[in-house]
């Protein structure tokens, strides 16, 4: 953590050196992830509820989604250039650190205008507490802070693993892409919009569902496509901290097969 810490703190003072360019730049990225919710919007113009969920609902998953996200593509969003340095050999500077790879990696480049796209999920998702009718009892008060904490954690070790198989695949980027920026929009839409397979697959195989849906269908007080039973909306640590886990040995084992580029 320290040497994460001076890293990207170091990203962040230069960052600040040009305060014009990053105050354009974070707005440039609010102005563009905004559009996906616009685009919900105007869905919305045409329909009065997509798979059964109104304008508000559809926002607090929206909003839920994209402040997890948010939060994971700013802390460690630069797990993904993992595969040019393993492509061109720069990776070996970082081995011959006295820090580990992994804070090295996941420092790098901190983008702190990544802020942009975790302020504008923040304000949809304020938004839409204002406009739902939802019961808040105590339970449903204290699992909007975990659903928000533990998205972070699940996606962060998505991007880890992501990162993990770009040892074996240096051109895999997009593949990694496809599992982070393409969950968090999958997980922007409700689930009963989709097929039950899929629904199946993000809940049992890759667990994204835990990041927003379980627990958002828990406090909008509707039902889970699959049936499950209700107090698994309380499991996303768990299945925060066994995911972080098992992306944690997929880096080692990737690690470890690290042989260079010998140039």
């Amino acid at each position: 953590m320290r040497a994460y810490r001076l890293i990207a703190g170091m990203w962040v003072r230069s960052t600040m050196a040009y305060r014009a360019s990053f105050a354009m730049t974070t707005f440039g990225n609010f102005a563009a992830t905004f559009l996906d919710f616009v685009a919900i919007m105007l869905m919305f113009s045409r329909v009065d509820a997509l798979g059964g969920y109104p304008l508000p609902e559809v926002a607090f998953l929206y909003g839920l989604s994209a402040v997890s996200f948010g939060a994971a593509d700013l802390l460690i969003g630069s797990m993904e250039r993992l595969g040019r340095r393993v492509r061109d050999g720069t990776l070996d500077t970082l081995l011959v650190r006295p820090a580990p790879v992994l804070a090295q990696v996941a420092a790098d480049r901190f983008a702190l205008r990544r802020l942009g796209r975790v302020t504008q999920g923040a304000l949809v998702l304020g938004w839409s507490l204002t406009r739902v009718d939802i019961d808040w009892t105590a339970d449903r008060l204290l699992l909007m802070p975990v659903m928000v904490l533990s998205g972070c954690g699940i996606f962060c070790a998505v991007f880890v693993a992501g990162a993990a198989f770009q040892f074996l695949a240096q051109d895999a980027s997009e593949v990694q892409n496809a599992f982070t920026y393409g969950g968090t929009t999958l997980l922007q839409y409700p689930p009963t919009v989709f097929a039950k397979e899929l629904v199946r697959g993000v809940t049992f195989v890759l667990p994204l569902a835990f990041v927003n849906w379980l627990p958002a269908t828990y406090v909008l007080g509707r039902p889970y496509p699959l049936e499950l039973p209700r107090w698994l909306a309380w499991t996303p640590p768990l299945v925060a901290v066994a995911c972080g886990a098992l992306a944690g040995l997929a880096w080692r084992a990737g690690l470890r097969s690290y042989r260079s580029t010998g140039s």
